[in-house]
């Protein structure tokens, strides 16, 4: 089966660096401390990810999940290594990225859909569909700088389904908004698995993971410590991590 993204003996390397002195007390003080500090995020990992699957990253806070799902949507790059991925990739990293605060829920739809590649009649024909999605028809004229953080969930992730990517990559958003918003995204996520679409989530709801996803991949201290079967994976990160 052909890959949908690939991985291959990434690091990353952030540098950390410290306040300069600015008096002469400290850098008296602090005449021996080290400018930067380099900490290994990602150390040499390799795993693959074929065209359909759904796969989760599970990890404690820091554990490098999130930067790995970063360096899938190039938002920051390895340090060494490669990262392919093959096909339309949407990701909602970041809530409401890339929403103008004084457009209106529907010019943000045309202006944030046309970011990930679609065209102004590819939109319209696909509008009421998001619109009717996010449950916001009566906001969706309204500036977003007027919404609340669940609104803006509700939008983003509604402009997201609805722009035909091959591959989805998702970092805790489904965290926020009401119990009956995540209930129905989760849905949507498991039609999106069954109509093979490529998912990569991010998330500590291992409940919510364990119903979309079937493969897990648990990284600790930069490294993959278990890759496999979500239930598997699961147990043995609570049995771990209690």
């Amino acid at each position: 089966m052909e890959n949908a993204i690939e991985v291959k003996n990434v690091t990353k390397v952030f540098k950390l660096f410290y306040d300069k002195p600015s008096t002469l007390k400290e850098r008296l003080v602090f005449w021996n401390k080290k400018k930067a500090e380099e900490r290994i995020v990602l150390d040499d990992i390799s795993l693959h990810i074929s065209k359909g699957e759904t796969v989760a990253l599970i990890g404690t806070n820091g554990s490098g999940k999130s930067t790995l799902l970063k360096m899938m949507t190039k938002i920051i790059y390895p340090t060494k290594g490669k990262i392919t991925t093959n096909g339309k990739l949407i990701s909602l990293l970041e809530l409401g990225a890339g929403f103008h605060p004084d457009f209106t829920g529907r010019e943000n739809i045309y202006f944030n859909a046309s970011i990930f590649g679609l065209n102004h009649e590819e939109i319209t024909k696909r509008l009421e569909d998001i619109i009717a999605f996010s449950e916001l028809e009566e906001y969706i004229d309204n500036p977003v700088r007027t919404y609340s953080s669940g609104q803006y969930m509700r939008l983003a992730f509604s402009i997201a389904i609805n722009v035909d990517a091959d591959i989805l990559l998702i970092d805790e958003i489904l965290a926020v908004g009401d119990q009956h918003f995540q209930e129905k995204c989760f849905t949507k996520l498991e039609e999106l698995r069954d109509s093979d679409k490529t998912i990569v989530i991010v998330s500590h709801s291992l409940e919510s993971i364990k119903k979309v996803c079937k493969r897990a991949i648990w990284i600790q201290n930069g490294k993959i410590c278990m890759d496999d079967k979500v239930e598997k994976v699961v147990n043995q990160y609570l049995k771990e991590c209690k």
